[in-house]
């Protein structure tokens, strides 16, 4: 039997919704179709309490920093939630930390700015957010911001732009570690274009 991997997604207050609802929901459908064999997927916050993510949705995470497992998965979403935590040194240590023991380490959107000040971007090809890339180019100058592209995969670290474009680094992702053909039949129950 394969042991499932561990998918955290990190939730913060002003989270921008799809930024991490797109992941959790591909990479949760593709465990679903696949019979709940391959992953579990769960959310992560500073503390376990309601999340007020942008525009009022209210989430309650799955765990608080040190209680979550280690994942395998790492899935930093973005949101004006994380200007404040680019100064927050519990949050940045746990993504360090996190980061260093999975097989890949994702981004949505201004997530990229988390890993950009943790340093885990440093010698990357990376983007962001359209309305962020000055910004990311500041905090990690010795990353190359890609503006055109809808997501880039550096191997370990893949980070896409805004929004919408986190759904398409997630099946990127599935077909990367599970195979196209998981990743299509995950796009197709979604009703979402996949090539």
């Amino acid at each position: 039997m394969v042991e499932k991997k561990r998918v955290a997604i990190l939730i913060i207050d002003d989270v921008e919704v799809l930024d991490f609802a797109g992941p959790f929901e591909v990479f949760s459908v593709t465990n679903e179709v696949n019979g709940y064999g391959l992953m579990e997927i769960f959310t992560v916050s500073g503390e376990k309490r309601e999340v007020r993510a942008r525009n009022g949705l209210s989430v309650i995470p799955h765990y608080a920093l040190g209680e979550a497992p280690v994942p395998d998965i790492l899935i930093i979403p973005g949101g004006s939630g994380t200007r404040p935590l680019l100064h927050d040194n519990e949050v940045l240590s746990w993504i360090v930390t996190s980061a260093q023991g999975a097989e890949r380490v994702l981004s949505v959107c201004t997530g990229a700015l988390l890993l950009g000040k943790a340093g885990l971007l440093n010698g990357l090809r990376c983007t962001t957010h359209h309305s962020a890339f000055g910004l990311l180019a500041e905090i990690a100058p010795e990353s190359e911001v890609l503006r055109d592209a809808r997501f880039v995969d550096e191997g370990k670290v893949v980070t896409s732009a805004g929004i919408s474009a986190g759904i398409d680094m997630s099946l990127h992702v599935v077909a990367s570690l599970f195979g196209k053909e998981v990743a299509q039949g995950t796009a197709a129950y979604m009703e979402y274009p996949f090539p």
